[in-house]
């Protein structure tokens, strides 16, 4: 009868203390995600249809630019150093399941003790001790330390499987910039090189109506300066080309060299920028993601901080050989053993125990201020990428009136030249503003492509 009721008392004890437990640990919330309602700057869009969903492949036409792509996701040296950091994270997941489990440990010992000769009574005062040992020991989770530092670490684990899937969206939209900056200082080399040869034509037609005495010695100089002006612009062109392609084969996990590539007026994008609803960017970007399980890892360490103001209970124990002399350790009369548990309440160090705390607490607030200065990074990045891309729109349509407007300038200037009605700087200020509108075509296509690159990576996209 007695031992039972002892057994139903430490029951009851037990249940007291993991109900206790309860009270010490804090469940965690999601962050409030108030901010997430009005993220995107001149979109009121209820539709959750968003790019962020679609992956690379159905995003970009290009073949080329795929294969870049996948072989850059394959190859490139900063994911596969994400990829190291979330061995390491799980390395440290397991550790902390671990600790749900007794440790055992195996110990070798000899001792040796020398008693002075007036404090030997019955024993020897030179003492010889041999033992092998097998030494446990088990902490109790009475107020959810351990589980709490699981949570944590699983947090941080969470958190670097999403800095690896930020690390990727990336690298697929630099990979895509890069390629298509390529393209756009293609075609940039090739409307220089038509120019200059256009000028070659009109440096032809200077010293003829020279010669008629139409223009004078000054016209032809002028003409010749201009060609001049536009060839020497190639080389830094095809400067920044190389670099270009530098940049993209260390994307690719290459060594620099020259990157094949198709034409800018050949690429296609997506027709629909389909944004979804700001919400979507808690599950769809991963800065976001990895910021809340930040947040989450810092209040899982709270939980941890707190339990250091409760007692710990330990239960320890131990079992093996022992004696006096090698030869008869071995004897089965030698087995010792011993257990015991030990319940350890700190007392003067609760100034360093509430230090932690404090310093715990004021970290989880700092985690939780950059969770929400990442949703409105991420809100302002997508709404630059509208503002950007619809910028581009208007200025092809009206760039394309300019540059026919233009070419009809110079071609109506040249004419009049020839007849001796206009001046021979009417046809170079034409021509001037031609190349110039031209080249600044060049840059609107671009913009428009990578705004739309930009706005995939900004919505999430990449990593799926």
């Amino acid at each position: 009868m007695k031992n039972l009721w002892l057994t139903n008392s430490g029951l009851f004890t037990l249940m007291m203390l993991l109900i206790a437990s309860c009270m010490v640990t804090k469940r965690y919330e999601q962050p409030d995600d108030k901010l997430a309602g009005d993220l995107f700057r001149g979109v009121q869009n209820t539709d959750t249809v968003t790019l962020a969903s679609l992956p690379y492949y159905e995003i970009f036409r290009d073949d080329l630019l795929r294969q870049f792509i996948e072989e850059g996701i394959t190859n490139n040296l900063d994911l596969k150093v994400a990829y190291t950091r979330i061995q390491q994270a799980e390395a440290y997941y397991r550790q902390s399941k671990a600790a749900y489990f007794p440790s055992l440990d195996a110990e070798t010992q000899y001792n040796y003790v020398r008693v002075p000769e007036g404090q030997a009574l019955r024993i020897p005062n030179n003492t010889s001790q041999y033992q092998l040992s097998l030494i446990s020991n088990w902490e109790l989770d009475i107020w959810g330390r351990l589980r709490s530092a699981q949570r944590a670490q699983f947090a941080e684990l969470l958190s670097t499987e999403a800095g690896m899937r930020a690390v990727q969206t990336s690298i697929v939209s630099l990979i895509a910039n890069n390629y298509f900056l390529l393209l756009a200082l293609d075609e940039q080399v090739s409307i220089t090189e038509q120019t200059v040869y256009n000028w070659d034509t009109t440096v032809t037609t200077m010293r003829a109506l020279k010669e008629s005495s139409v223009v004078t010695e000054a016209a032809v100089v002028q003409s010749e300066a201009q060609r001049y002006a536009a060839e020497v612009t190639l080389p830094d062109l095809k400067q920044y080309i190389l670099e270009t392609e530098n940049a993209l084969s260390i994307l690719l996990g290459r060594p620099p060299g020259p990157i094949e590539r198709n034409q800018l007026n050949d690429q296609e994008f997506i027709d629909e920028l389909a944004t979804g609803i700001p919400l979507q960017l808690l599950a769809n970007r991963p800065d976001v993601q990895q910021a809340e399980y930040a947040y989450r890892n810092a209040f899982e360490l709270t939980n941890v901080a707190r339990t250091a103001f409760y007692p710990s209970l330990s239960i320890t124990g131990s079992a093996g050989l022992s004696s006096l002399s090698a030869a008869s350790l071995l004897n089965l009369n030698a087995f010792a053993a011993n257990v015991g548990a030990s319940l350890l309440q700190p007392i003067t160090n609760r100034r360093l125990i509430r230090t932690n705390f404090a310093v715990a607490r004021a970290q989880q607030q700092a985690t939780l201020f950059e969770f929400e200065n990442s949703l409105l990074t991420a809100g302002q990045e997508v709404s630059n990428a509208l503002s950007l891309h619809a910028a581009a729109v208007d200025k092809m349509e009206v760039r394309s009136n300019q540059i026919n407007a233009l070419q009809l300038s110079v071609e109506y200037t040249q004419e009049l030249l020839r007849n001796g009605f206009a001046n021979y700087n009417e046809v170079i200020t034409a021509r001037q503003s031609l190349l110039a509108a031209e080249l600044g075509s060049v840059d609107d296509k671009l913009q428009r492509l990578q705004a739309s690159v930009n706005l995939y990576r900004a919505l999430g996209g990449g990593w799926k």
